[in-house]
């Protein structure tokens, strides 16, 4: 049995940057949120979660925008969470441990930060530079609490399941001994995979930290913006067997790059640099594939608009993003693909060459479909 992909709740679409202190979380947070965090060279600076949103970089939705000459235009966002840097001793309340890790509870994904630049300007809590190392620690910080709240659920389900009157409580207890053999083992939870949607449904009620997508950001100096270096190398090497993506980016850059006013101006600067497009962009769309979603358009006169939806989602599940009431009274959808529709430039002219196709409820949405919903309620 394939395992099963797991979902996430649209509107509560949150990714948290962690890492320990003083490795850029918070110079990288600046830079890719309408929110500003306080930056500074001693851990701790960030003692509250810094919440930001940013936009979802997609050029189709300018070319939309071209074609319709809508009176507005909404992209999709995704919202960052910039937590606290974590320490060794997190998971048993070090350094405000506990009140971090809450806050990690919440996010859909981690964009986990690691440092891969040498400054002895910067202090580094353990000394020296081993992003390996750092990787290592938030782990292991984030797998004892993750054991801690699988080890309490086992206690309080073990008699139901074990007096076999109770299906769910026996599924449960099984997949909680799987987490625990992981984490046992110094894996995360996300190495263990749901097999049914039921199990699925159980993962996610659990809340555990290392359930959740990562990606390793390697936060690198500026000779290594485009390339790399020896500390991302190791990194690589590190989470090869992860299934994690990996991104590296230049914090101070990109720091300077949102300082520019123009967009000819950041494109200089990145051309210079020998960069196709800012660290930013990339991390944005990286995160978004990370969890596992693409977009849907509505495109008209009054506004084109990007929706965020999961992949292998079906039509009524799609209508439902925009309005809950659209879900509920779904009685078809009228759908024409992206390319059909540059190409023909107008609604109009889609639906009189056969390119608007009439889909029911049990169609699968496709990234970049542009749709309008039919309802009944």
């Amino acid at each position: 049995m394939p395992p099963v992909i797991k979902t996430i709740d649209i509107m509560s679409l949150k990714c948290g940057i962690v890492g320990l202190p003083n490795v850029g979380k918070s110079t990288l947070f600046n830079c890719i949120s309408s929110g500003k965090a306080q930056s500074a060279n001693f851990p701790f600076c960030t003692i509250e979660p810094n919440i930001g949103s940013t936009i979802v970089p997609d050029k189709r939705l300018e070319v939309l925008e071209k074609l319709c000459n809508p009176k507005r235009v909404v992209p999709a966002t995704v919202e960052i969470v910039d937590i606290a840097g974590l320490v060794k001793g997190a998971s048993k309340g070090e350094g405000l441990g506990n009140q971090f890790l809450a806050n990690i509870r919440e996010t859909d994904a981690i964009l986990h930060v690691l440092r891969c630049f040498d400054d002895p300007n910067i202090v580094h809590v353990d000394g020296s530079v081993d992003p390996v190392r750092d990787k290592e620690v938030i782990d292991m910080e984030l797998q004892m609490k993750d054991l801690e709240t699988v080890e309490n659920r086992l206690a309080k389900v073990q008699k139901q399941a074990q007096a076999g009157g109770d299906k769910n409580a026996k599924k449960l207890y099984e997949l909680l001994l799987r987490y625990k053999e992981a984490l046992l083992a110094g894996k995360s939870c996300r190495t263990v995979q749901p097999e049914t949607p039921e199990e699925e449904q159980m993962s996610k009620d659990l809340f555990l930290l290392t359930d959740k997508p990562v990606m390793y950001v390697c936060n690198v100096d500026e000779a290594s913006a485009a390339h790399g270096n020896e500390y991302v190398e190791r990194v690589k090497e590190a989470v090869k067997d992860e299934n994690a993506e990996i991104l590296v980016i230049a914090a101070k850059i990109e720091s300077d790059i949102a300082e520019l006013e123009t967009y000819d101006e950041r494109q200089m600067f990145l051309e210079e640099m020998g960069l196709e497009e800012s660290g930013v962009v990339r991390l944005i769309q990286k995160a978004y594939s990370l969890l596992n979603l693409q977009t849907f358009f509505t495109a008209g006169a009054d506004e084109c608009r990007a929706w965020t939806i999961c992949k292998g989602d079906k039509a009524p599940k799609a209508a439902g993003v925009i309005h809950s009431d659209f879900e509920k009274g779904f009685i078809r959808a009228e759908v024409i693909k992206y390319d059909d529709f540059v190409e023909l430039k107008s609604e109009a002219a889609c639906r009189a060459a056969g390119k608007l196709g009439i889909e029911g409820k049990d169609y699968v949405v496709q990234d970049g479909d542009i749709m309008h919903f039919l309802f009944n309620v």
